[in-house]
This record gives C-alpha cells, structure tokens and sequence, in this order.
C-alpha cells in the first residue's frame, strides 16, 4: 500500500470513529478507547428513582459493566451458587430482557470482592464478545446480536488466588484479551468473525493482573493498543501484526488492576498491592527517533487508585482512589491542583460527562463531582443496593448496573 493509500485508509478509520461516537455506541469498559469519555449532553446531574426511564432487575448477580450498540444493551451476569454465566441483551427502549444466554459452570475459590460475572463485554456492528474463567480454562465466546453462537475458545488454564476481571474489547475485526496470571500468560487476538487466532504475543507469568487494555492513538502515528500488568509493566503492541512497538518494565513485584488510558499524549496507569495503590505514573511513549525508548514523565503516590481507573480530560488528570480520595492533578506536568475525600469505598471506575465526573461507590451512591480546578461535590445519590460497575452511557442516556439491577437515566432535554 502506498502513502497515499495508507492516509486514505487512516482518515476513513478516523472518520469512522468520530461518526460512531457520534451515534453513541458503548463498545466496551469504560467506552471508546477505554477513556470513559462522553459526548452526551443529556444525563441531569441530581436525580431520584422516578426520575429514571425506567429500571429493571436482572437475574443473577454480576459486577461487569454493561455496553451498547444501537437499540440493545448487553450485560453479563452470574449465579453466585452454581457459578452459571449468562449473557444478556435488554431492549434500551425499556429494559426488556430481549434473550439469555445461559451457560453452566462451576464453582471456585476467588476474592470476596469478585464475581462470576467481573468482565464487561465488548461489541461491535457483527457481535457481542465475552470472556469467562474457571482454573482449568479461559472462555472467550461470540454472539451476534440475536444471541447466536458465532464462536467460542478454550484459551487454557486460568491461575490466580483472587479469579479473574479482565474484560476483552472489540478492534477492527478482532477481539484482543489479555490473560496475565501466575500461569501461562499471553495476549491474544482472535478474528471476530471465525475465532481464529490472528496474532498471539507470550507473557512473563506471575502476580495476575486485571486491566483492560486501552488504545492509543497518538499524534501523526497508527493506533496501538497498550496493556498493563505488574510483572510486564507496559507494553504497545501493533493491532495489525501483534507486534510488540514498545515495553516499560516499570511495575516490579506489583498488581495491575486499573486499566491503562491515553490521554494527552500520555498513557496513565497505578499499581500497588493492597489497598490503596502505591504509584500512578504517567508514561510518555517513544518518540519516532531512532533508539527513542518510553519513560515516565511525572508520578504521583499520595493515596492512588488499586482498582479505580483514572480519567483524564481538558488537561486534567483525575485519580479517583479506591478509599474515596479524589486527586486533580494538571495533565502537563502532574501538579496537584486539589485533592478531597468524598467517602465512600469505590471499585467502579469514574465517567466524564458534560464536565462532570459519575462514579458509583461499593455500597450503590453515585457521586457527582465538577471536572474542574476547583473541588465540588455536585450531588449524591442513591442507587438502592450495592455496585462494582461503571456507567455507560449511548445515545445521550447513562445506564447504571447494581448487584441485580440496572437502570437507564436521561436521553431527553434538560
């Protein structure tokens, strides 16, 4: 392919994206390219149940997050005394479970604070792509959006003290998984439409991991798709050929749990062990000089997330900690500019709207902050029972997942 027909190809892919944020589609945790970033300005700021459009409760339990594509919303959840898993699609109109997708199970030892239903989904125009685990295997499974199997893989053993969270997401015409744990580790990347393996990159093992990874789409370069974890700190791999671009061994004997997010030229990722995290750096990926090497332009480790995904947007860096601490730090050179404790234990990770930050805390209350240089607690609202997930939000509406229930919120005129 030639120049010309290289940029051809990126700007109808960059065309592409705009449109489909425009339509409002949420493809996978934590949205477009993992930054939790919304368009929508139609999601209030202060709200009661019956305020909502409607809210339904869903069989099982889970702590996934769900995702959108169209007039459909999936979820996964899990039955915590067979370890069933199930695969949902619910009408966005209402809330109507349009089909299940049940699939037996068994039961094993992992964290209190996990589930059999921890990984998001991910989806695009031809299907809907979910990944559990039991120790003996790793499962990543397709439908279409009618609920019919495209594919399904057996991707081995699974081994690691607390289970597995890890959530796949959808690229191009293929689902990408990282499977970081204290056995066989790996990345894959399978065809979406067959399940065939495209391109497969071996792992260090040990101490597993949980984070998503993002992409990153830097100025004048191809995007790539940056994963996370303690014992292989950061690496940039090439979606095309699953060629590895760049490495940052900067973790030590440390767990990724967080998910990597670029933002401002910058891939922003903690780590720690225990909670909080120990260490939020932000990593500046070579430049196209010849020997050019990534390196951490600035850190920060004054109460940081473990499991809370940080989220960065008009050159700000917001680190939302696991314990309820809430760090401002400017994108450019990571100096405070504020730093409060909302209360509140948190495993779902904050969302950007309409310059507000939504982030739901362990025991089901919503906080609402100002996404700006000055702290402001804008509204706290109940949700009725306990969440682990993270809002979506398509089409100018927020859905939000409890234990056993989600609710949809917004879309019309404020």
């Amino acid at each position: 392919m030639g120049r010309l027909g290289l940029l051809i190809v990126l700007l109808a892919n960059l065309m592409a994206a705009g449109v489909r944020a425009a339509e409002g589609e949420w493809t996978r945790f934590r949205g477009p390219d993992g930054g939790g970033i919304s368009t929508a300005a139609t999601v209030p700021v202060k709200w009661i149940e019956k305020d909502c459009n409607w809210r339904v409760k869903v069989p099982g339990v889970g702590h996934s997050s769900p995702v959108a594509w169209g007039d459909k919303i999936f979820l996964t959840s899990g039955d915590p005394e067979t370890a069933k898993r199930m695969v949902l699609c619910l009408a966005a109109a209402d809330g109507r479970i349009l089909w299940q997708r049940d699939y037996p199970s068994k039961t094993y030892e992992q964290n209190d604070d996990n589930s059999y239903a921890s990984a998001t989904p991910a989806v695009d125009s031809g299907g809907v792509y979910v990944t559990w685990t039991v120790p003996k295997e790793v499962t990543l499974l397709a439908l279409d959006h009618a609920g019919n199997q495209k594919w399904r893989r057996d991707l081995g053993p699974h081994v690691a003290e607390h289970g597995s969270g890890t959530s796949p997401i959808a690229h191009e015409g293929l689902v990408v998984l990282a499977s970081d744990h204290d056995g066989k580790s790996f990345i894959v990347a399978a065809d979406s439409k067959t399940g065939e393996t495209r391109w497969q990159v071996p792992r260090r093992s040990g101490m597993a991991s949980y984070a998503t990874p993002c992409v990153a789409r830097p100025a004048g370069g191809l995007p790539e798709l940056v994963f996370a974890s303690g014992i292989n700190g950061l690496t940039a791999v090439d979606p095309a050929s699953g060629k590895v671009n760049w490495e940052l061994d900067e973790f030590g004997n440390n767990r990724c749990v967080g998910s990597p997010v670029f933002a401002e030229g910058l891939v922003l990722v903690s780590y720690g062990y225990g909670e909080p995290g120990c260490r939020f750096v932000a990593v500046r990926p070579p430049s196209k000089q010849k020997g050019a090497k990534a390196e951490v332009a600035y850190e920060y480790t004054k109460t940081v997330p473990l499991v809370v995904t940080p989220l960065a947007k008009d050159g700000r860096v917001f680190l939302w900690a696991d314990d309820g601490h809430v760090t401002c730090l400017s994108a450019a050179g990571g100096k405070v500019v504020w730093r409060e404790k909302v209360g509140g234990k948190f495993f779902g990770s904050p969302v950007w709207v309409a310059g507000r930050l939504y982030c739901i805390s362990k025991n089901g209350e919503v906080f609402v902050l100002a996404a700006a240089d000055k702290f402001e607690l804008l509204a706290r609202i109940p949700l009725g029972e306990p969440s682990f997930a993270t809002p979506a939000i398509a089409g100018g509406v927020m859905y939000l997942r409890t234990a056993s229930h989600l609710m949809s919120l917004g879309g019309k005129k404020m």
